[in-house]
């Protein structure tokens, strides 16, 4: 799973500075710096939000877990009558 995490965002990276290069009417490959550049950053945002993407799931079932034993607390916990 990192690996394709990692290659879709080396091409995501790639093809951004290669569309950038496009629409400016510039040769693909004018500087190959930007597009090592570009590709590490790409790899570096999309493992990024991979990350952001299970600490969020991580904690969205926490909250959902306590808010369920609050409820089962409230309404079935102990009855006085």
């Amino acid at each position: 799973m990192p690996a394709t995490s990692t290659l879709v965002g080396m091409l995501l990276g790639l093809g951004t500075q290669m569309y950038s290069n496009a629409l400016r009417k510039l040769p693909f490959m004018r500087h190959p710096w930007e597009h090592v550049l570009g590709m590490g950053l790409g790899a570096i945002f999309v493992n990024q939000l991979l990350k952001y993407e299970v600490k969020l799931k991580e904690d969205l079932d926490k909250i959902l877990e306590k808010a369920h034993q609050a409820n089962e607390r409230r309404y079935f916990g102990s009855f006085s009558c």
